[in-house]
């Protein structure tokens, strides 16, 4: 049998095996700062194994301890996790200190300031290592010293020890202890440390803060921690060692502003010396550092650097500067960059520096940020914007006749719903901020007011709503403009060159295309044209073809559309310049274009000219048990085919239009919620019918492909059949996870949390893709589609197309794009060039 080993403490030198895995990230980095040959006090790490050691009761000999003390006899404690996110005990300062040490340094500093060290250090040791009150030495005064002693002698029964050897024994075994404490396992596992994590120790000698001369302690920075330009910035505190706190202490900023007396001005050498560190840092640790440093008599100690805290968009600026400086390869900036915070970039964002009025929290379902007045409905919003006011579209949730009032306010805020209900997903397909879920408001429409606490809010009051936190603020808050600049620029253009899975986006309107131009988008994925026939002037045709009684009166009313859905597509082909175009033909159930309440009925009443009860008994005959399982998409296009053949035509002739003025055009066109090979011929019979006719008509030759929306569980099993009929096939997540799931994606906001917070899913699959259910539909469409048709273009085209897990797994099963909403089409991109990366590595 095998003794346990020996706890033990190395020094750290520029040869000394020190690694991040066995001592953690600050003994490593001290290292590296060592090997730079900067100032760095005699530190030494304690490696995982002795911490874990030492917790279970075998210190560190001390006669290797003793070893450790030198110079000011002073030393600190400090963590040294793995991971810098993963925390760790708190800091102990001053361990050595005893009575033959203090009064050295009386001698050295002064008895007030060694008073005031031997005193933090008591206090420190009493309440964190000898778990007494601390209230009891929450002392000050000339005798605090004194008093604090006799406290502590009265509490233990015994002197305060004077071994500095036995003092730093202990400091290490409760920092040990600590370490593997429950609360302290919660804590990292929050952090997304497992809850058995590692935590390393270093030793450090520390320096006096605190005397004659220049003396005290600060930190200096080159970033602007919020934009990421190049920024000196930091503090210095003279007269400052830890806690204590020295005559004549005084804060000096690092560089000449109007906040006060800089360090570049007193003291111009050490200022200079301090920017060579940070130029040293950058360029060998390959990072923007933030340094802390010691000044004993003008003589600088660098105790510690750490990675500069960042926003997103100064993270993302940084890895293009290292990598354009040639520090870093050009691979290593991409993947440095979260795929997440490029969303938050293209927006308005809140500043961080600013103050925040916090009022309610929601689920932030779009990102960006933006301030307006509170309107309770979509005519409020339209007349807002028609005004020049920015407005906030506040409803219990919407419906799809909000889309206007979306489209005119500054952003969405809403009581129910889920990130991927309505509000969500057509806010993040025009890049509207959004909340919903918000469940800490109440909304009262009728009065026209909203209360979030015990605050009521009227119609009109100005709300700031922040989609990338959830947080909703009362009044205005100070807004960051989008980071769309040179860095964002280059960046995606080393995201393109990266390669991987292609990335359209989800359009419906010129302004979505434009948009997703703009993000060099390959082209459109998704063209719901349903949301075409919500406006004004197409929504009366849309009613009185709905109310038509035979085929040939159906005919007459689409006719009227069909100019305006020619001049739609023509447009979209038109700006996408050559760019395929997949244009889903129409979807939803009828009874969506028709009005619900009895003043809505009226107005259609009077608009077909027939009696109210008519109208509303054939309201009545067209509500379904369960809309979204019922007639629509392609069994919509068989029961009612001259809707289709009215699409398709008008597809055609744009194609033809706009062939005619630019690049050619091959239209994609794709049938909704097929789950039946039968149903692809029924629909391309027609379509191929509607193709000869404007062939003939516009004696002009042209090709277009027809595809299949992969929706049902049952497409995605029969997709060698379908392949057979179908250039392609676009996978629709979001109501193939609704129909595998049996859940509405509408509705599962009120129980998703709960569900996830009990393990019950490990995420919203709406929100990440199921690989385990939703993935093995997938997985299998894919192998049955292409072992029937190798040359079928395959991809996901529903929300989970722009979520960069999703977009991983879609890479490994061979989808050939994902399409998501335009301003999610950089996060896809970079996600993609990603996982091309991690493919090449063989990870």
């Amino acid at each position: 049998m095998t003794s346990a080993p020996i706890a033990s403490a190395i020094e750290i030198t520029p040869t000394a095996k020190i690694s991040r895995e066995t001592h953690g990230w600050r003994s490593k980095c001290l290292q590296r700062l060592i090997r730079m040959d900067l100032p760095v006090p005699r530190s030494f790490a304690v490696d995982c194994d002795s911490v874990r050691s030492i917790s279970q009761g075998r210190p560190i000999p001390a006669t290797e301890l003793a070893e450790i003390f030198g110079g000011s006899g002073l030393v600190s404690v400090r963590p040294s996790a793995v991971s810098p996110e993963w925390g760790g005990p708190g800091t102990v300062l001053n361990v050595g200190i005893n009575d033959a040490l203090h009064e050295r340094l009386t001698a050295q500093i002064g008895r007030a300031n060694a008073d005031g060290v031997y005193l933090s250090f008591v206090q420190s040791y009493a309440t964190h290592i000898a778990r007494l009150d601390p209230d009891l030495f929450t002392l000050d005064g000339p005798d605090a010293l004194a008093r604090a002693l006799d406290i502590y002698r009265g509490e233990t029964d015994e002197d305060f020890p004077q071994d500095p050897v036995k003092q730093l024994s202990e400091v290490l075994r409760s920092m040990a202890r600590a370490w593997d404490g429950p609360t302290a396992r919660l804590l990292r596992q929050a952090k997304g440390a497992p809850a058995d994590a590692p935590l390393g120790l270093v030793v450090q000698e520390m320096a006096l803060a605190l005397g004659p001369g220049l003396c005290g302690s600060g930190t200096i920075q080159f970033i602007d921690p919020v934009t990421g330009t190049p920024r000196v910035t930091g503090r210095f505190r003279g007269q400052h060692h830890g806690q204590t706190v020295g005559s004549g202490a005084e804060t000096l900023y690092l560089t000449q502003d109007d906040r006060g007396p800089a360090l570049e001005d007193s003291a111009p050498e050490i200022f200079d010396e301090l920017i060579r560190f940070g130029i040293a840092s950058r360029e060998r640790l390959r990072e923007e550092m933030q340094i802390e440093f010691v000044l004993t008599g003008g003589a600088i100690s660098v105790i510690d650097a750490v990675r500069t805290q960042r926003s997103a968009r100064a993270g993302l600026r940084v890895a293009v500067s290292l990598a354009r400086d040639g520090i870093i390869p050009v691979e290593e900036a991409l993947m440095r960059v979260e795929p997440r915070a490029l969303a938050e970039l293209l927006h308005h964002q809140i500043d961080p520096r600013a103050p925040r009025d916090l009022i309610a929290r929601g689920i932030d379902a779009s990102p960006g940020a933006a301030t307006g007045r509170i309107v309770f409905s979509a005519s409020a919003a339209q007349a807002a914007q028609s005004r020049g006011e920015p407005c906030i579209l506040v409803r219990r949730e919407t419906v799809p006749e909000d889309i206007r009032g979306m489209h005119a306010a500054v952003g969405v805020l809403t009581e129910r719903g889920g990130t991927t209900s309505h509000a969500a997903v057509i806010a993040r397909g025009i890049g509207l901020p959004c909340i919903v879920g918000a469940t800490g408001i109440v909304i009262d429409a009728r009065n026209r007011t909203l209360r979030a606490g015990a605050r009521t809010l009227s119609e009109g009051d100005e709300i700031t709503i922040d989609g990338s936190t959830g947080e909703i603020l009362a009044g205005a808050a100070v807004l960051l403009p989008p980071a769309l600049d040179d860095a964002f620029t280059q960046l995606m253009d080393w995201a393109e060159d990266a390669g991987g899975l292609g990335v359209r986006a989800n359009a419906d309107t010129p302004e979505d295309a434009l948009t997703a131009r703009r993000f060099r988008a390959q082209g459109i994925g998704l063209c719901r044209t349903e949301h075409m026939f919500f406006d004004a002037e197409r929504l009366p045709a849309m009613r009185e073809m709905i109310f038509a009684d035979t085929p040939e009166d159906r005919r007459l009313a689409l006719e009227r559309i069909l100019p305006m859905q020619r001049a739609d597509f023509t447009r979209l082909f038109e700006i996408m310049a050559g760019h395929p175009v997949t244009i889903r033909l129409f979807d939803p159930p009828l009874h969506e274009f028709l009005p619900s309440d009895r003043d809505g009925l009226r107005e259609l009443a009077a608009s077909l000219d027939l009696p109210l009860s008519d109208v509303t008994r054939r309201v009545e005959a067209l509500t379904e048990f369960n809309p979204m399982l019922g007639m629509r998409g392609v069994r919509l296009g068989i029961t009612v085919p001259e809707i289709y053949d009215m699409q398709a035509r008008a597809i055609f002739e744009a194609a033809v239009e706009a062939g005619h003025k630019g690049d050619p055009v091959v239209p994609e066109i794709m049938i909704p919620l097929v789950s039946a090979m039968k149903e692809v011929e029924l629909v391309r019979t027609r379509v191929d019918s509607v193709a000869a006719a404007v062939r003939n008509e516009r004696r002009t030759d042209f090709t277009y492909h027809l595809g299949v929306m992969v929706e049902t569980p049952r497409a995605a099993l029969r997709a060698g059949d379908i392949a057979e009929h179908s250039a392609f096939l676009s996978f629709g997540t979001n109501d193939l996870t609704q129909m595998t799931y049996g859940l509405s994606r509408d509705d599962a906001g009120r129980f998703m949390g709960t569900y996830v917070n009990q393990g019950v899913f490990a995420e919203d699959p709406f929100h990440l893709l199921d690989e385990d259910g939703v993935g093995e539909l997938v997985l299998t469409g894919v192998e049955r589609a292409r072992l029937h048709n190798p040359d079928i273009t395959i991809s996901v085209c529903g929300e989970h197309g722009g979520n960069p897990e999703s977009i991983a797994f879609c890479d490994r099963v061979g989808i050939d794009y994902v399409s998501c909403s335009p301003f999610r089409v950089p996060v896809a991109r970079l996600a993609s060039a990603q996982s091309a990366i991690h493919r090449r590595r063989g990870r």
